[in-house]
């Protein structure tokens, strides 16, 4: 027997896995996804479970994070001025995700933001230039440190020219991550569970890519680059709301 014990609105629920798995992949899926489980799938089959958390406006202030933070963010659509913010996605270094719904026309999430610019917590993205721009420009803070594993695949991987982050869970990790729900409408008040689980999977892996991608980038000796590249993102993130392209800026 495997059991899990899950407490949840202060209700304990015991589940022995086993037994829940032989009765189906889908209803398994359902029960688990019912308790506030996020099941991510390797090629078809559930093989991972996490809890996810989801609030409304903010993190709670009990929430807390050490070292470094995974980050994403779903939106209506990119163009930032444009389109708003609609869920911020964060992961902790031991897998615990939490999914903040942000409200239209909202502006401030004070525990969020606190979290965003503590400069003791590194905030690891992929393609961090967005991220930071619709946060930048909802909550109107400077978001920092930033890690970005796009930037950093980009400049490793060099025998590839493939860097999405489904790419990276492919090679690094060995499964495809599934991108199904990636242009959905995210602003509608309740998410369905498959919203949910497609975007905790966004922050999930990223400490481990960023840790396979470090190693890369040690043993080519790019890291010192990699640093010089993520200092740059607020850059980026400030000429894209300032109206300039700045994959042209540096054109002839």
């Amino acid at each position: 027997m495997l059991n899990i014990f899950l407490i949840i609105n202060n209700i304990g629920y015991k589940i022995d896995i086993r037994k829940t798995i032989k009765m189906g992949k889908f209803l398994a899926i359902c029960m688990l996804t019912a308790l506030g489980c996020c099941f991510l799938e390797i090629n078809g089959m559930p093989q991972k479970y996490n809890m996810y958390s989801v609030y409304q406006r903010d993190l709670p202030p009990d929430v807390k994070f050490e070292g470094s933070v995974a980050v994403d963010t779903e939106t209506m659509g990119l163009q930032v001025k444009r389109d708003r913010l609609c869920l911020v996605q964060l992961c902790s270094q031991d897998g615990k995700v939490y999914l903040v719904q942000i409200q239209k026309e909202q502006r401030r999430a004070e525990n969020l933001e606190r979290l965003l610019t503590d400069p003791t917590i590194l905030k690891i993205f992929h393609f961090a230039r967005f991220d930071v721009s619709i946060l930048n420009y909802t909550f109107g803070v400077e978001v920092g440190p930033i890690y970005c594993t796009k930037i950093a695949s980009k400049l490793v991987r060099t025998y590839n020219d493939k860097h999405g982050l489904q790419d990276l869970c492919k090679e690094i990790l060995g499964f495809d991550l599934s991108k199904q729900q990636q242009s959905s409408d995210w602003g509608k008040e309740e998410l369905s569970p498959e919203q949910l689980k497609y975007a905790a999977g966004d922050v999930l892996y990223l400490h481990k890519i960023k840790a396979a991608l470090d190693e890369m980038l040690i043993r080519e000796g790019k890291m010192p680059l990699a640093q010089k590249c993520f200092e740059t993102v607020k850059t980026f993130a400030d000429l894209q709301l300032a109206g300039i392209d700045p994959d042209t800026l540096f054109t002839h």
